[in-house]
């Protein structure tokens, strides 16, 4: 693992060249053909960029000025070579499937759509590589911009509601945000990150430290999904099913994660945290979540909407797992953190094979799909029982490590707070894949025989009168998009298996080892 700072400029490239491939996207935009290459390349650099920062022994560090004082700098350390590692990886995947899922659908405005995709990824490696907190709101910030178009794609009525919804809680918790950016930078003298926590804001006055961690906790929980800061990710599910993926697995809320994960680890520090009386609140309010959006999750028909609330419920074992700040703990946020990305986004990728393919959106129109899309539902299986936290999927080994975590903290309580809500999901996920595999289909609206048709459903799990669209002949779906989910699912499996054989073990190894000596 990186041991000593290196000047570089291999922190900027990872921003730049998504950010590059844009005006080429535009210039290709009549050659579909082209500019889907331009976006493979660019996928393909940034990862062989990341990658080699994470198997470098130094720790790449590029100082690009500095604005008011405060240092513009980027640096590739353990944890954010964790996050960038995994969007740039998902990049790749989330482009392969984009090329199927928009010409199976032949969706409209395909060069902006590629092009905010870039962004998006721009905006998440300087998320991922920020030396600061200043450095991290610009990015953090840029990303809520540059998501805005692919959240109002459809610029359906709806889509442009659910936009502007998303802006307005994602700025808005900027903006509170920044506050804790000032707030920090008066009492510690410095906005810049260190493992295990700013050391003069552990003499700072203690309740204006409070507020400061206030501001950064519910600025950055807006992204988080803690609730009630939640609003607008559900909404957000009328963005096509790559953003969704997007949205849900790699960028958004992962910033959101991440930045709080720097807040508790790099700026207050786990003793900090909890010697100001702020670490209670907070896993408290991340149990909560857990569970409420478990329980919410279990009366969703729309199958992307029921994901959403997947995605509530899942992130908070992640600030729950930060907030408790135990090395276990702290160690099962961050291999969680991709552990979900691969589970999640293979549940939204089949989402969308079977919206493409068959035009289903709803769990009670699923009846029998499973005969229809038998590797993609067997995907959709696979990753289920990892997020309800099955052993031999990735689910478990990070649920595992959280559970511990809580076990070996002050609290050992939120150990049934995690075990509910993995009960939750078992009860949410079991009678989606029931009814995908064993459900029977019907026209007469007579309700099914089976015992577990979803509880949201109103036909007791039948499809009545329906008739599937079948896009893609002779096969479930293109390859393009088939392969994709084989992959992820695969990789979720892989690293439920063998998760020391992957980079990711060792760098969420190296957070506790830099944050808790």
């Amino acid at each position: 693992m990186a041991v000593t700072d290196a000047a570089s400029l291999l922190p900027f490239a990872a921003v730049v060249l998504p950010a590059v491939s844009i005006p080429l996207l535009y210039l290709a935009r009549t050659r579909p053909n082209v500019r889907e290459a331009v976006t493979l390349a660019a996928a393909a650099a940034t990862l062989v960029v990341v990658w080699f920062m994470t198997e470098s022994a130094t720790t790449h560090v590029a100082a690009l000025g500095s604005v008011a004082g405060v240092a513009f700098e980027l640096r590739a350390d353990a944890a954010g070579l964790l996050f960038a590692l995994l969007a740039a990886t998902l990049w790749v995947v989330t482009s392969v499937y984009s090329i199927g899922y928009v010409r199976t659908l032949d969706e409209h405005a395909q060069t902006r759509y590629f092009a905010s995709f870039a962004a998006s990824v721009a905006a998440t490696m300087g998320v991922a590589f920020a030396a600061n907190l200043f450095t991290l709101f610009v990015f953090y910030e840029l990303l809520t911009l540059a998501t805005y178009p692919l959240v109002a794609h459809a610029e359906t009525r709806e889509a442009r509601i659910a936009a502007r919804k998303y802006v307005a809680y994602t700025l808005g918790g900027g903006v509170v945000a920044l506050g804790g950016v000032l707030l920090v930078a008066v009492l510690a003298g410095t906005v810049t990150f260190d493992a295990g926590g700013l050391s003069s804001l552990a003499a700072a006055d203690p309740t204006l430290a409070r507020v400061a961690f206030a501001l950064l906790v519910v600025g950055f929980g807006v992204k988080t999904a803690v609730m009630p800061l939640h609003g607008w990710l559900p909404a957000a599910m009328v963005a096509p099913t790559p953003v969704s993926g997007l949205l849900h697995a790699v960028a958004v809320v992962k910033s959101g994660v991440f930045a709080l994960g720097r807040t508790v680890l790099y700026v207050f520090g786990p003793e900090t945290t909890w010697d100001l009386g702020m670490g209670l609140p907070l896993a408290v309010a991340a149990a909560v979540t857990m569970v409420l959006a478990g329980v919410v999750g279990l009366r969703q028909d729309n199958l992307k909407r029921g994901l959403a609330y997947s995605t509530v419920s899942q992130l908070s074992y992640v600030a729950l797992g930060l907030a408790l700040a135990t090395p276990l703990s702290v160690f099962g946020a961050f291999v969680h953190v991709v552990a979900h990305a691969f589970m999640k986004i293979t549940l939204f990728f089949v989402a969308g094979v079977v919206a493409a393919e068959t035009g289903v959106k709803y769990v009670s129109d699923l009846a029998g799909i499973g005969r229809r899309l038998p590797l993609t539902m067997a995907a959709f299986g696979v990753a289920a029982a990892g997020l309800i936290g099955f052993p031999l999927v990735a689910g478990f080994v990070s649920k595992f490590h959280l559970v511990l975590g809580a076990a070996a903290s002050p609290y050992p309580v939120f150990v049934a707070a995690y075990l509910l809500a993995g009960l939750l999901k078992l009860l949410y996920f079991w009678p989606v894949v029931y009814v995908a595999f064993f459900g029977r289909r019907g026209s007469d609206g007579s309700e099914s025989e089976h015992a577990f048709a979803p509880p949201h459903a109103t036909d007791g799990g039948y499809a009545a009168a329906a008739t599937w669209e079948r896009r893609t002949l002779g096969a479930e779906t293109t390859p393009f998009m088939l392969l994709p989910v084989l992959f992820t699912v695969g990789a979720a499996v892989a690293l439920g298996v063998a998760p020391t054989a992957f980079p990711f073990w060792d760098l969420a190894n190296a957070v506790v080892a830099e944050v808790f000596g």
